[in-house]
């Protein structure tokens, strides 16, 4: 029993052991797998990191070298016009440079706090802002925030090309390092505040100190030095001169980023924030002009902002650009004429301004511009492409009647009615004279710059729709408003014409650009074309084009000065008006405007022109001035036009042209008997034309009771007709045929009667048909045969002879004669015999003649004789 036991106890034992040591293998085998997933990671680590090492070489080994002239020099651009030729350079021709120890402390922790907090802690790159850049650009996409510090930002003004790519990115931050190895911070950031753009044609914070508040960075107060260094982030965008809105706003910032680090307290902050931003600028009059007179100023100064747009890395004034653009010298210079001689056009007074844009307009490419008439200062405002006035009338085909046929089909004949009508507001809307026209087609509200018909269209195409179509066409509408339909919004010359020109190009739009393509000191081109995209439908394009040629060749439209005979065109007036209101205040007559604007297009160019006054108050009184804006289109587009070819607008194949009744609503097609004068050819998109067909005229009543007489002594046919219809302008149309031959047109006359000289006998028959308003009635027909003498008569000789002729209605006679005769018929009529041989046959009037007898033999015998008749069948219109 205990040797059992033993036993048992034994094995216990040994299976505890075999336990113990199995769970000492699985121990091992689980710290195994640890161990090898360990040294795995650290494999795939060290495979990375030579992965990633390699990567970065490669994308680093084309980096340019450090150039210690580079990051000092200030290298001028190149601007080139479309003809390859070199027209300006554009660099720096003003910098107070400014050494790190003479520039204040508070203008230091301006520029820090805004731009790289952690400058004196990192290496050239900031991980911790590298890291928060790096969620953004996952969350938002690539390039929506940077991480670039003060030390990058040098590197990127002197050696880099603007592009957002990794490669670029891998580059900027090697260099960068090796800056910050080469250079102090303070030399680096001396670097920067000397280098950065400053707009106003100015580069470096010590020489915007001078331009913007008249005096050196030592003497900048708080709320200033926050507006110095909150400009380098879009300088232009920024100018207080010009943005004074944005330019508080971006300083506010600015101050609450000082705050937040520790550079000042909230209570310094919020007194500072409370200063006006125009308190210590310098004021207009005294603002200096920066550098020497720069040719095609306004030209150039687009070209520099769409740059700066899009690269605001790259600087125009030091960074040795070649930058190839549109520019037309020869329409530049004309422009300039018109805007500072006065010659071609004159203006009232030198207080006058204008702006002119002229694009291409298939490409978008700007021709030329024309932005201020003060010629005394370079890149001054730019009424052509910064100054948003009020476009009137000129919208209608952007907002209204455009998105009416895209979004609706309608044709050019739509019928709108112009009555007294009302917003949705429950304010009245009033056309230009007050008056109301009733029903118009969409082709004449628009010519008759009608406002009543405009809101209908816009409303009946829909809000949204509406937006949707002008920013399609370049605008930026977050909503359209009923009062848009008129033009109670704000625009530019630029942007007018660039919308315009998709009109003109099949409904193809091209964002207007000054900028082709920037050539880089290494070679590097960058694109700046941007993408041509589709705004319309073909048949929105044509029809809208098609009815603003009514508005400069009709008789009813309202552009007539601005047409150029001869040159396929179109284009819209517009005007905008003062409040009763204002013109109180300001003591206008009740006709005087603030603006006046004139867009239109050829299949080659499209211009834009806006007239008006920098200040509301002064206005536009006379029609004359109202009627500049026309002119300027008109001697711009005849001149650029000279020796090129200027095709019509393309007809779509999604388009077919019907012709509609006049005056019939809705709209019907002209039936067979529609007066030409009530009848027009407009256009609609094809499939969706009218099908009613009017049948509102019936055929015209034709001529009545016509006869043709022959008469014998004169040997001519005499025609005469009645018509009872007293339509104004009826002609007849008179046709003869002989012996069934050919119908041949006598005349077309407004009597009711003709003589024919007859040249030989035969049957002739006579057609005569009424014309009333080009249609044609039936014809009255009339036969009347003429007899030629025969061989018998011819010999026949004979004494005077007198004979009885008889006459009836029929016309014939019947006379013997013994010498003299004299018939008589049943009108009454005389018949004169003639002497000699009896041949020549008498004269009877009206309906009955007789013919003279003749002696046939010498014995003195008087046979009958059969006189010649004429017959007269008078007929009823076929």
């Amino acid at each position: 029993m205990s040797e059992k036991y033993q036993t048992r106890e034994e094995r216990r034992k040994q299976l505890e052991a075999q336990k113990a040591k199995n769970k000492g293998k699985k121990k091992g085998k689980k710290g195994s797998i640890i161990k090898r997933i360990f040294l795995a990671l650290v494999a795939l680590g060290i495979i990375g990191i030579m992965t990633g090492a390699a990567i970065f070489a490669y994308m680093v080994k084309d980096t340019p070298k450090l150039d210690a002239e580079a990051l000092k020099a200030a290298i001028p651009s190149e601007i080139i016009d479309i003809d390859g030729q070199t027209v300006a350079e554009v660099g720096t021709q003003k910098l107070d440079y400014v050494e790190y120890k003479d520039i204040p402390e508070l203008v230091r922790n301006a520029i820090i706090a805004t731009e790289d907090s952690r400058f004196f802690k990192h290496h050239g790159v900031d991980p911790i802002r590298l890291g928060a850049a790096v969620i953004a650009n996952f969350t938002h996409g690539f390039g929506s925030e940077g991480a670039s510090t003060i030390t990058q930002q040098v590197v990127k003004l002197n050696f880099l090309t603007p592009e957002k790519t990794l490669s670029r990115k891998a580059q900027e931050a090697w260099l960068s390092i090796q800056l910050e190895r080469k250079y102090s911070k303070e030399e680096i950031f001396e670097l920067y505040v000397n280098k950065v753009f400053m707009s106003e044609r100015t580069v470096g914070i010590a020489t915007a100190s001078e331009v913007y508040f008249g005096k050196p960075l030592s003497e900048l107060n708080l709320a200033e030095a926050a507006l110095i260094a909150g400009m380098p982030q879009s300088p232009n965008n920024y100018n207080p001169f010009n943005n004074p809105e944005k330019a508080e706003k971006r300083r506010n910032v600015v101050l609450s980023l000082m705050q937040q680090h520790g550079y000042i307290t909230e209570a310094e902050m919020k007194e500072a924030q409370g200063i006006p931003i125009t308190a210590s600028l310098v004021p207009e009059a005294k603002r200096a002009q920066h550098g020497e007179d720069i040719a095609y100023d306004s030209y150039i100064g687009q070209v520099i902002k769409e740059i700066e747009n899009k690269y605001p890395e790259l600087n125009v004034y030091t960074d040795g650009l070649k930058v190839y653009t549109g520019l037309d010298t020869k329409a530049q210079d004309y422009v300039d004429k018109i805007m500072y001689e006065g010659e071609i056009v004159p203006f009232p007074d030198e207080k006058l301004q204008a702006g002119i844009t002229l694009l291409d307009t298939k490409t978008g490419e700007l021709r030329a511009l024309g932005g201020n008439r003060n010629k005394e200062v370079d890149f001054g405002l730019n009424f052509a492409t910064s100054v948003p006035r009020q476009p009137g009338s000129t919208i209608k085909p952007i907002l209204d009647y455009g998105p009416a046929i895209e979004y609706l089909k309608w044709g050019t004949y739509q019928t709108i009615v112009d009555e007294p009508y009302k917003y949705s507001t429950g304010q009245t809307i009033n056309n230009w004279d007050n008056r109301h026209m009733g029903p118009l087609s969409m082709r004449e509200a628009l010519a008759r710059s009608r406002n009543v018909p405009a809101l209908k269209a816009l409303k009946a195409a829909g809000l949204e729709n509406a937006r949707e179509f002008a920013n399609g066409l370049g605008f930026d509408l977050d909503e359209v408003l009923e009062s848009y339909s008129i033009g109670a919004l704000e625009t530019t010359p630029l942007q007018m014409a660039g919308a315009y020109s998709a009109f003109g190009n099949n409904g193809y739009y091209t964002e207007p650009h000054a900028v082709n393509e920037i050539e880089l000191r290494d070679g590097t081109k960058i694109n700046m074309k941007p993408e041509t995209i589709v705004a319309m439908s073909d048949y929105t394009a044509f029809m809208i084009t098609d009815m603003l040629k009514s508005v400069v060749n009709s008789g009813y439209g309202t552009g007539r000065i601005a047409n150029v005979p001869g040159l396929p065109m179109a284009g819209k007036t517009g005007t905008t008006n003062y409040s009763s209101e204002e013109l109180r205040k300001y003591g206008h007559a009740s006709g005087a405007v603030p603006d006046a604007w004139f867009t239109g297009y050829t299949t080659n160019y499209t211009a834009s022109i806006w007239t008006g006054y920098e200040q509301r108050k002064y206005a536009l009184d006379t029609t004359r001035d109202q009627q500049i804006a026309m002119k300027i289109f008109k001697n711009l587009m005849q001149y650029v036009s000279e020796d090129v070819k200027t095709v019509d607008f393309t007809v779509p194949k999604t388009v077919t042209k019907i012709k509609v009744e006049k005056g019939s609503n809705p709209a019907k097609l002209a039936g067979p008997y529609t007066p030409d004068s009530m009848v027009i050819y407009e256009w609609a998109v094809k499939g969706n034309a009218p099908s009613a067909v009017s049948e509102k005229y019936t055929k015209p009543q034709g001529p009545s009771g016509l006869s043709a007489i022959y008469d014998e002594s004169t040997n001519d046919i005499t025609l005469s007709w009645q018509f009872n219809e007293a339509a104004e302008g009826t002609q007849f149309l008179v046709t003869v045929s002989k012996d069934g031959g050919a119908e041949q047109t006598l005349t077309t006359t407004t009597q009711t009667g003709l003589k024919m000289p007859v040249t030989e006998p035969g049957s002739y028959t006579f057609k005569v048909v009424a014309i009333t308003d080009g249609q044609n009635s039936n014809a009255a027909v009339a036969t009347v045969t003429v007899s030629g003498p025969s061989a018998e008569d011819e010999n026949n000789t004979g004494n005077e002879g007198n004979g009885n002729e008889t006459g009836n209605n029929n016309n014939n006679g019947n006379g013997n004669g013994d010498n003299s005769g004299n018939g008589t018929d049943q009108n009454s009529n005389n018949g004169n015999g003639a002497q000699n041989d009896g041949t020549t046959p008498g004269a009877g009037a009206d309906n009955g003649t007789g013919s003279a007898g003749g002696d046939t033999e010498e014995t003195g015998t008087q046979p009958q004789n059969n006189g010649n008749t004429g017959q007269n069948n008078n007929n009823s219109p076929q």
